[in-house]
């Protein structure tokens, strides 16, 4: 090859050579720039580590690396990853479906460019006139400022008082709520502070935290609270801060009341640590601010108004019904931006996000909706030739809406950019220009490529994708009767219109409509929390980077017990956590190291290489396997060995089966909960909610992450569930299931205040030969009636 010719292919590939991310198999690819490349493959075959671990984090760390020794300074050090060659790399930018931060005070009109273009706009047009845009920012307060400054002449000029207008609510400090914190849940008011007094998590009597009440010299540690005089009390609750000497340190002292505000009210509840959260549900309580309603502005702010509307209203709109109003806006003096704002608007119509309303706290978006939110930002870029990083885009989307994203993705790539898609869905892998399959199966039976090319060529590949990419689930013949009913009277919360519907028992319910018509707020408003009603989410799962799906299952107390008995020893040995754990990492595997301002870096014992245990326990063996061979065994390898012979253990095979039958086969038993995907965790929940039968099961989105082979798995795992006595209600996007249903409850017509009533309740055969609804529409198109 001349080296003409590579360059000319190095600018129109990234080329992949040698990647062993995980369990990647020395993966070599080459994936064609501004195209839409999407990645198929089951869960688990190394989608994810071929595109985000290797491809998307050397670009993360190149361009790192182009920053300042200083500015590196305080970024997270990011290893390379395991690849013998990256060629043709551009800037990655990843639009994922990690929930958007944790401060309260961002909202989807401050996340994306809506909220600063309004700003502008009542700035300029606004009656009366208030001043510049900072003045309708609630993140930014009024200040007065007196004192000297030198002029551009150089002379010294006196300012008396100037003001910087900010819109920030003065009450509630722009966080559009108030809160009143029950002093009884931070103190006891009978011990001292020495004694650990203080019960906020966190502030234990040897810590920081409490040091500098104690070392201030404002509050006397050996004292109990309640006899502290008025001033200490006041010192130790609410004194503003103060530069202090703690152990010859110097630090600020502040009062605990005005401490717990900053650092911990300042977040998101929903993003909160679950104990921290617990804490804060238990001693604070939240109302709408009395003195902006709610609306987190100031009265300037709230008095200044275009046509009769103030930007606490128009942020308050549903966005459709802001886009409308921001078109009628007749100001040629500001064409061009009211042409940008109405381009931002349309876009989050055009993603099907026009139901939400840019004063919506980010905290609370669902992962696709969040996904989709970051993807309004790239879409008005004027970024070219960049590789844009998308995690199943489709998750959370009714087939009317994965019509609109698909139109979205080719505009990225229309613009000159490289689109790399991890995606499932059939709909989605069709409007690929090129198709990277990985396999043939999961984890160490994955990591290779199997095909590359056209849609056209996928479909006569003969892989378990192109087997599958045509399937199609036929409508049932039968369906089953219900044994009773939930009654739901006068539904009304977020957008649902006073709904009556009885959701009917002993049968599998598939709850269906467009993003934002009111599925969860039916669902999960007025069925979960009931008694009986067992909701089975994609949330977090609560537990330490030490959880794994052995002890989060309890499968490891019985397979601990099985070792012991089998070599004469404790329990105890066989647990990472207590005495089997390696002296020097204490068995976290990994050894941290605080670099104070700096991110820590984790790195793997050298003692135990990564194990967790001491050696001495490795030598000890249940039948051929050690503790640590148990832990690093796929799902499906773990059934068969505690199935039968000397590693027999029933308790531990009958979960085991249960994760297998939810597809988590290729999941090992000791991988970290915090690496699942929301769907995994989802999966895993449902396998421990399976063991108890004759109740009703409420599963949101199971298809989530599972690939088209795996979706006739679950659909027969759920009339396995049905059929065993227990009622399942799914919120569900995937034809498939809908047509596996015996009854669909469908919600629409349309999302926020075009949705909320119920537009069909019946058959899926009903609804096909009914087709009155978009759903009914999309499915009959499916089934191919």
């Amino acid at each position: 090859m001349t080296s003409a010719q590579h360059h000319a292919d190095s600018h129109d590939l990234i080329r992949v050579q040698g990647a062993r991310e995980n369990n990647l198999k020395g993966v070599s690819v080459d994936i064609p720039k501004r195209r839409l490349t999407v990645f198929t493959g089951v869960s688990g075959s190394g989608k994810s580590s071929l595109v985000f671990a290797t491809i998307a984090a050397e670009s993360q760390r190149m361009i790192n690396e182009t920053y300042s020794a200083f500015v590196q300074g305080f970024m997270p050090s990011l290893a390379r990853p395991d690849v013998d060659v990256l060629e043709g790399l551009t800037t990655a930018i990843i639009v994922d479906q990690e929930r958007m931060g944790a401060n309260s005070r961002s909202t989807v009109g401050t996340a994306t460019d809506a909220n600063a273009l309004l700003r502008v706009l009542f700035s300029r047009l606004g009656d009366p006139q208030i001043g510049p845009p900072n003045a309708f920012s609630f993140n930014v307060p009024t200040t007065r400022v007196s004192g000297e400054r030198t002029s551009s002449t150089g002379e010294t000029v006196t300012i008396e008082n100037e003001i910087y207008l900010g819109g920030m609510c003065p009450r509630c400090e722009g966080m559009g709520a108030v809160n009143d914190i029950d002093l009884a849940e931070l103190y006891e008011a009978s011990t001292a502070i020495n004694d650990g007094a203080i019960t906020v998590p966190g502030y234990t009597a040897d810590g920081w935290m409490v040091r500098i009440f104690t070392e201030s010299g404002f509050v006397d540690g050996t004292l109990p609270i309640r006899d502290f005089s008025p001033e200490m009390l006041q010192d130790f609750l609410y004194k503003e801060p103060t530069k202090v000497k703690v152990s010859g340190i110097n630090m600020t002292y502040e009062g605990l009341v005005p401490r717990i505000q900053k650092s911990m009210l300042s977040k998101d509840v929903d993003a909160m640590q679950p104990h921290i959260r617990a804490f804060v549900e238990r001693a604070v309580t939240f109302t709408a601010c009395p003195e902006c309603e709610g609306t987190r502005l100031s009265e300037a702010a709230r008095s200044s108004r275009i046509d009769g509307v103030s930007i606490a209203e128009a942020c308050a709109m549903q966005i459709s019904d802001l886009a409308i109003w921001v078109r009628a806006i007749d100001a040629p003096g500001v064409g061009p931006l009211l042409t940008t704002l109405q381009g931002a608007l349309d876009s989050f119509v055009e993603i099907g996000l026009g139901y939400l309303s840019l004063n919506r706290p980010v905290g609370t978006l669902s992962g696709g909706e969040a996904q989709r939110t970051k993807m309004i930002r790239h879409l008005g870029s004027s970024l070219t030739d960049v590789t844009y990083v998308f995690d199943e885009p489709t998750v959370g989307l009714h087939p009317h809406d994965i019509q609109r994203m698909n139109e979205l993705l080719k505009r990225l790539r229309d613009k000159g950019n490289t689109v790399l898609v991890v995606e499932h869905k059939p709909e989605a892998i069709a409007i690929a220009d090129h198709v990277v399959d990985l396999g043939p199966r999961a984890g160490t039976a994955g990591g290779e490529i199997v095909f590359e090319g056209t849609v056209a060529q996928l479909r006569g590949s003969g892989t378990l994708t192109g087997r599958h990419l045509d399937d199609r689930v036929t409508l049932k013949t039968t369906v089953r009767t219900p044994s009773g009913a939930i009654e739901v009277r006068g539904a009304s919360s977020h957008n649902l219109e006073a709904v009556d519907v009885d959701v009917p028992l002993g049968v599998l319910v598939v709850v269906t409509g467009v993003v934002g018509s009111g599925k969860s707020s039916l669902i999960h408003g007025s069925v979960a929390g009931r008694d009986g009603v067992v909701a089975v989410d994609q949330g977090a799962i609560r537990g330490s980077r030490r959880s794994n799906p052995a002890t989060y299952t309890g499968m490891l107390e019985p397979i601990r017990k099985a070792f012991a008995k089998a070599n004469g020893v404790k329990p105890a040995l066989f647990s990472a956590n207590s005495e089997g754990a390696c002296p020097t990492c204490k068995g976290a595997g990994v050894i941290d190291t605080d670099l104070g301002m700096l991110a820590s870096v984790s790195s793997p014992c050298e003692d135990c290489g990564g194990r967790r245990f001491q050696a001495s326990v490795l030598e000890y063996r249940l039948g051929s396997a050690t503790i640590t061979d148990v832990l690093e065994m796929p799902v499906s390898e773990a059934v068969e060995f505690f199935a039968a012979g000397e590693s027999r253990v029933p308790a531990a095979h009958a979960i085991l089966e249960r994760l297998n039958d939810v597809g988590l086969g290729y999941l090992t038993i000791g991988q970290p909960l915090s690496t699942l995907s929301g769907g995994e965790r989802q999966r895993l929940k449902l396998a421990m909610a399976m063991a108890d039968t004759g109740r009703v099961l409420v599963l949101d989105e199971p298809t989530t992450g599972l690939h088209l082979a795996d979706v006739e798995q679950l659909l027969g795992l759920l009339d396995r569930l049905v059929d065993s006595g227990t009622s399942v209600i799914v919120i569900e996007h995937h034809q498939a299931v809908m047509a596996h249903a015996d009854w669909i409850i469908d919600l629409g017509p349309g999302a926020g205040h075009d949705g909320g009533r119920i537009v069909f309740e019946g058959t899926p055969a009903d609804l096909v030969a009914d087709r009155a609804t978009l759903t009914g529409q999309h499915l009959a198109e499916y089934v191919g009636a």
